[in-house]
């Protein structure tokens, strides 16, 4: 019987649906562990096909190829440590979110997930049937029990695979990101350790994905709960465990334990990250984004040029007779700063053009909120022109707070491919942007130092769409404002709850409004970056048509 168990845990980055990709990922992990004399390699879960894959699941050829990559996997890994990787199975009718173990060139053993996650981002009710309790498997003579991601959050799975024999339990995930997430899973993987007496290795993904981001934080608990090994967020890693058998079983030798960053520098990564990945994996090379001078667009060209490198992002001011020197003299300073292209196209050429065609149309009007307008989609006109001649995604820059109550201007300011502070209040912005100008890490592309000009920090937030315009004349205060939402949105508290809280009713009730009546503008958004539980997209499905008002 041996008394030493070496295992590999692979904290990678899979491409949706690049089966090949995939496997040769899992591939280069398993020829890591074969190196280290590793008896078994672990894969997140879904891995062959990426996650979260929604609908593209239920396809029928996907799984018959996912498959097929699967079983050929097994053939190119039978010399050497078994392999546990994540896929779909279709069976008997059903599909399963499984998890394969390959040894000795065939599929070994089949675990099918029993608990299915509905909620947020999560649909797999609707897209996989409940597997069931099933039992650990075999690897070199020590018994493994794998349930799968949402399992080991609930007692019944591990319990069983312990009663059934399990030694070691070998946790796949595919855990998205958002802030204070990994202290919930910690708390789940404690009380699945104590409850079995078993050791837990959990093994999350990394990358981003749409909106979601995967912040791995993998790691190996011992009986008891004690951390033996820690694994950094964010990054690819491939690590090496050992355990060792007891006289109370299997134990994990001590191992690196990384230092996790604070709640605010998770969330920039994960801006970070989740823009280089989708530029990465949908084949974008270059953004450009208009720069105003504003605290959003200066925070997302910083963004930018963090995850993209300043070669790769061009900065475009398109002033109007309302642009002030301030905005003006700041653009630039930012710009120089990150190092990036800076094009100036002043926009009252085209404006005095579209005014004078509207003209007959419009005569005996008074100039209002349309022709604000029309300068916020003549610029957006203008930035998407310059993506499709040089092929740059247009970044969008509006912050949570504007998106909650339609402060942007649908196909003007709005457009874009990618809004990667879309999940994040304005309050927060500030709060990022003092962030960033005091913190560099070797994960940003950008400089160090003072990046983002403390005059833009300072000064009040305005859309310059008129003379002497600011933002607190149509919004509360953003400190304000941001509170309201909070429990509205992220919170689904009552505007009851709000007033209890000590917010005025009218002005409670005019967010609700301006929260209800811009869905149909969400609906058309770009997506971005999930920082949190209730980020406007698969977390918060609202309909576009709806009469509900809270009047309690």
């Amino acid at each position: 019987m041996a008394e030493t168990f070496r295992l590999t845990m692979a904290q990678a980055n899979p491409v949706m649906g690049d089966l090949a990709g995939n496997a040769a990922k899992a591939r280069e992990a398993w020829e890591a562990g074969k190196s280290a004399g590793s008896k078994l390699v672990v894969m997140p879960e879904m891995f062959i096909v990426g996650y979260n894959p929604q609908d593209l699941i239920l396809k029928p050829a996907l799984q018959v190829a996912a498959l097929r990559e699967i079983e050929a996997l097994a053939v190119a890994c039978a010399d050497g440590p078994a392999l546990a990787i994540g896929g779909p199975l279709a069976e008997d009718g059903k599909l399963y979110n499984a998890y394969f173990v390959l040894k000795g060139g065939k599929i070994a053993h089949i675990q099918r997930k029993h608990h299915l996650p509905n909620y947020t981002v999560f649909d797999e009710e609707r897209l996989f049937d409940h597997g069931p309790l099933g039992g650990p498997y075999d690897v070199d003579g020590v018994r493994v029990g794998s349930p799968i991601c949402e399992d080991a959050w609930f007692e019944d799975v591990c319990e069983t695979l312990e009663e059934t024999g399990a030694e070691i339990l070998v946790v796949p995930n595919g855990s998205p990101y958002y802030r204070d997430k990994f202290d919930r899973r910690m708390n789940h993987m404690v009380a699945r350790v104590v409850e079995t007496g078993l050791p837990l290795v959990y093994v999350n993904m990394v990358g981003g994905q749409d909106d979601q981001v995967f912040d791995g934080g993998s790691f190996v608990l011992n009986p008891g709960g004690e951390l033996a090994v820690q694994l950094p967020v964010f990054d690819e890693m491939i690590a090496h465990v050992d355990f060792t058998r007891t006289a109370d079983g299997w134990k994990a030798e001590q191992g690196a334990r990384a230092v996790l960053p604070a709640g605010e520098e998770q969330d920039y990564r994960v801006c970070v990250e989740a823009l280089r990945d989708y530029m990465g994996k949908t084949g974008f090379k270059k953004v450009l984004l208009g720069l105003s001078g504003g605290i959003d667009s200066a925070l997302v060209a910083t963004i930018a040029v963090d995850a993209l490198g300043a070669e790769n992002v061009r900065c475009v001011m398109l002033p109007s007779e309302y642009t002030s020197q301030g905005s003006l003299d700041d653009a630039k300073d930012i710009a120089e700063r990150l190092g990036v292209r800076y094009d100036y196209v002043p926009i009252a050429e085209g404006r005095q053009a579209i005014t004078n065609t509207l003209a007959p149309l419009f005569e005996g009007t008074e100039p209002g909120l349309t022709e604000e307008n029309i300068q916020s989609r003549l610029r957006g006109l203008l930035l998407m022109a310059l993506s499709n001649k040089f092929g740059e995604m247009l970044l969008t820059t509006g912050n949570k707070s504007e998106v909650a109550v339609g402060y942007a201007t649908i196909y003007g300011d709005m457009a874009g491919g990618y809004n990667p502070i879309k999940d994040m209040y304005k309050t927060r912005v500030f709060e990022t942007c003092r962030w960033r100008n005091a913190v560099h890490r070797d994960w940003m592309a950008g400089p160090e130092g003072e990046v983002i000009p403390v005059t833009i920090i300072d000064k009040p937030p305005s859309a310059e769409l008129r003379p002497d315009q600011k933002d607190e004349d149509s919004l509360p205060p953003y400190d304000e404002l941001d509170a309201i939402l909070t429990m509205l949105v992220d919170e689904e508290r009552s505007v009851a709850d709000c007033v209890a809280a000590g917010f005025d009713r009218e002005t409670v009730k005019r967010v609700e409004h301006l929260l209800y009546i811009s869905e149909y503008k969400r609906f058309q958004s770009a997506p971005g970056a999930r920082l949190s539980r209730k980020a406007f997209w698969l977390d918060r499905r609202y309909p576009i048509v709806s009469r509900w008002r809270d009047n309690a």
